[in-house]
């Protein structure tokens, strides 16, 4: 519980629901998927439960999240993972149910560009309330899991994301678009000021690079960013915004065709999207912050600023040889993060969660059979 739920169509909290929760399915867990959109009953061997949500910005997650406390406290399940910190003013619900909880922190939430002053605070808070609530803490990244010991004095359980290693995703959908195999820049990810889209955009507007950058995503709450973005790309004939790609089958084209891909993303730990990248065997330039270093290792370069990210563009389309290298490389680092791997991970501390262990050492609810 925590997220948009499945089919997976947002973000890496939606992606890592769906590949865990598929994997739990097919190795005989009952597995119950709390959903904010209408859908099928069932997804890939998952339970849907559609709740209800306030759409309005400080509201949408912790009212949905409340909804599904509501339905699991009548339920029960075995085991809840609830992620995203900010649902942690309803942990104690879900403690006074005697329901174990897993309590996947994400990264650091009050950072983001979208939170200030009150908003900034209550994140504050929450991560501190899912410390002393939760029966276990899940960090998918080094960074995060260094910042808990640190501020909190708390241990995680450090469980990556996977990288969907892609063999060969083809290249004709990519004629409907223009674009041809390695002729192109790619960024995929939602419209928010820490995913430095806005840098991207005018680092490779002043860059003498010739092949398009194709800017993949939007944002449900961040118009005036969007319109900042889209007001860096006016008049420039090589920058398409492109808005939200939902099929699995064209995005994956673009991952695998594109010469180099740009990612931004700067606070939220290991992203989805670039182990997508990298599985697909693309050469990345990334912001330069810890979590994107951890992930690419020898096969990114990387950037903090528009005036950075304009030479290493340049440079791409200069070096084929050294592009080619990177990409190699990154397909190598790739399968460290095996998605496979992920599941038994969460499939473990799930089981040990359901026979009274906790990190605060209480002894954890009843069982019923079924994974939240």
């Amino acid at each position: 519980m925590g997220t948009r739920g499945v089919p997976a169509r947002y973000g890496g909290f939606e992606t890592a629901v769906e590949e865990v929760g598929r994997r739990l399915a097919d190795l005989g867990h009952d597995v119950v998927v709390y959903c904010r959109e209408p859908g099928p009953a069932e997804h890939l061997g998952m339970t849907r439960v559609e709740v209800r949500s306030v759409k309005k910005k400080v509201l949408e997650t912790l009212s949905s999240t409340a909804h599904a406390t509501a339905h699991a406290v009548r339920h029960r399940p075995d085991v809840v993972v609830l992620f995203n910190a900010a649902n942690a003013p309803l942990l104690p619900a879900l403690r006074a149910a005697r329901l174990p909880v897993a309590t996947h922190v994400d990264g650091l939430e009050w950072r983001r560009a979208k939170w200030s002053g009150a908003g900034r605070r209550y994140y504050r808070t929450a991560e501190a309330l899912a410390v002393r609530w939760s029966d276990a803490l899940i960090a998918d990244a080094a960074g995060i899991a260094d910042y808990y010991r640190a501020e909190f004095g708390a241990a995680t359980e450090q469980i990556a994301y996977g990288a969907p290693v892609l063999a060969d995703p083809g290249t004709d959908l990519l004629g409907g678009m223009d674009l041809a195999a390695g002729g192109f820049h790619l960024v995929v990810a939602r419209f928010e000021p820490e995913n430095h889209v806005l840098e991207i955009v005018r680092g490779y507007r002043a860059s003498a690079a010739a092949r398009p950058l194709v800017v993949v995503g939007s944002a449900p709450y961040a118009d005036d960013y969007t319109a900042r973005i889209t007001a860096a790309a006016a008049g420039d004939g090589r920058i398409r915004l492109v808005g939200g790609v939902w099929d699995q089958r064209l995005l994956d084209q673009l991952y695998a065709g594109a010469l180099t891909y740009l990612h931004g993303h700067s606070v939220g730990g290991t992203n989805p999207s670039l182990l997508r990248a990298m599985g697909a065997g693309t050469a990345t330039l990334g912001w330069d912050v810890s979590f994107n270093r951890e992930v690419l290792g020898a096969s990114g370069r990387f950037f903090d600023s528009a005036a950075a990210l304009a030479p290493l563009l340049e440079a791409a389309e200069a070096d084929p040889a050294d592009v080619a290298a990177r990409a190699a490389r990154a397909r190598v680092e790739a399968g460290r993060y095996d998605w496979d791997e992920v599941a038994k991970a969460y499939e473990q501390l799930c089981e040990r969660l359901a026979a009274g262990w906790s990190v605060r050492g209480h002894a954890s609810g009843r069982r019923r059979g079924t994974t939240a």
